[in-house]
């Protein structure tokens, strides 16, 4: 008998993570602001760019906002560094890593980690512009 294994189909919606389609979709806090308190820029390789917006008050995330030209797993991990660091002081921002996104997303493609830096990359540029400016 001749047993054939067929590779199974990805099925997006079936494969991925809830975590992964959610914050992949999500477009709540894609919004440019003015004048932020913290602001933060990267274009990776793939041509995908990330801006980040931060506003604090007394030394805690009041608000964070990104924008991005880019796929939808870059949406997917600007969006979870949005649910991480919102809310939190500024030590505790520091700490959020690239291994974070990834854990949070489950289901990101491995081909696809280069977004998880990209958008770790950005927020800490804008963690860094609102270090200098609230010195």
């Amino acid at each position: 008998m001749n047993l054939k294994t067929k590779e199974k189909k990805f099925d997006f919606w079936q494969d991925h993570s809830l975590e992964y389609l959610e914050m992949a979709l999500n477009k709540d806090f894609q919004e440019r602001i003015e004048n932020p308190d913290g602001y933060g820029k990267r274009t990776g390789e793939c041509g995908d760019t990330i801006e980040f917006f931060l506003m604090q008050k007394d030394g805690i995330l009041d608000s964070i906002s990104y924008d991005i030209n880019g796929c939808r797993n870059t949406n997917a991990c600007a969006n979870t560094v949005v649910r991480l660091a919102s809310g939190k002081d500024l030590k505790t921002a520091w700490s959020i890593t690239y291994d974070d996104i990834l854990d949070y997303l489950k289901t990101i493609p491995e081909n696809e980690h280069h977004c998880a830096e990209l958008a770790i990359g950005a927020f800490y540029l804008a963690l860094t512009d609102l270090a200098e400016k609230i010195k």
